[in-house]
């Protein structure tokens, strides 16, 4: 990242708002602002499909499973629209074939992912592929509840709203499939998640 490029567009950004940027409280906010967006944005220089890949192992007969869930991993995005964050939850299913990922792993490649600018929509089919590409997995969903700074904080300001998306691929994207892997997910999340999901909302990878 041109630290030195954001520092001068935020000394920018607050003169044209009307403000002093040199006036004590603001002077070093262009500095923060850096420091802020570094950590936002740090997976642009990372490669989630291979973070996926290094973290995989064989997997032995008897040892794969049908179905393999994590759910209730935190992430924290930014959306390209209005560069405000949307905070939520992703629950994540995979049908393992030759291999198995560590369970950490799948949380890292969301976060990779999620460290950019980004739409949610597009989040959950890049962490699909990521850890369909990786794994070589049989089948991948990924159900995001994620709340809209945009919308929370603008606009009509719908400060209890979140948005539901969904993305599959491999035998997780078709019907029978899909229904046991939002089951699952649903057993553990009580909120709602599962139940708007499996209503069809969200996007297929």
């Amino acid at each position: 990242m041109d630290r030195a490029r954001v520092e001068a567009a935020v000394r920018d950004l607050l003169a044209g708002i009307g403000e002093d940027p040199d006036r004590p409280g603001l002077e070093r906010t262009p500095q923060r602002v850096a420091d802020a967006y570094t950590e936002f944005f740090h997976g642009l220089d990372l490669d989630a499909t291979q973070i996926a890949r290094d973290g995989t192992v064989p997997a032995d007969d008897g040892e794969r499973g049908d179905l393999v869930v994590v759910r209730d991993i935190r992430f924290r995005s930014v959306c390209e629209h209005h560069l405000l964050p949307f905070l939520g939850t992703a629950h994540l299913a995979y049908a393992p074939g030759e291999r198995l990922i560590g369970l950490g792993t799948l949380a890292r490649v969301v976060e990779a992912l999620a460290s950019r600018p980004q739409l949610q929509e597009r989040l959950g089919e890049q962490v699909v592929a990521a850890v369909q590409d990786g794994l070589e997995a049989r089948g991948v969903l990924v159900v995001l509840d994620a709340q809209h700074q945009c919308v929370t904080t603008r606009g009509e300001r719908q400060t209890g709203s979140t948005t539901v998306t969904v993305a599959a691929s491999g035998i997780l994207s078709e019907a029978a499939g899909r229904a046991e892997a939002i089951a699952l997910i649903g057993a553990g999340t009580g909120n709602g998640t599962a139940a708007a999901a499996d209503a069809g909302h969200g996007t297929d990878a």
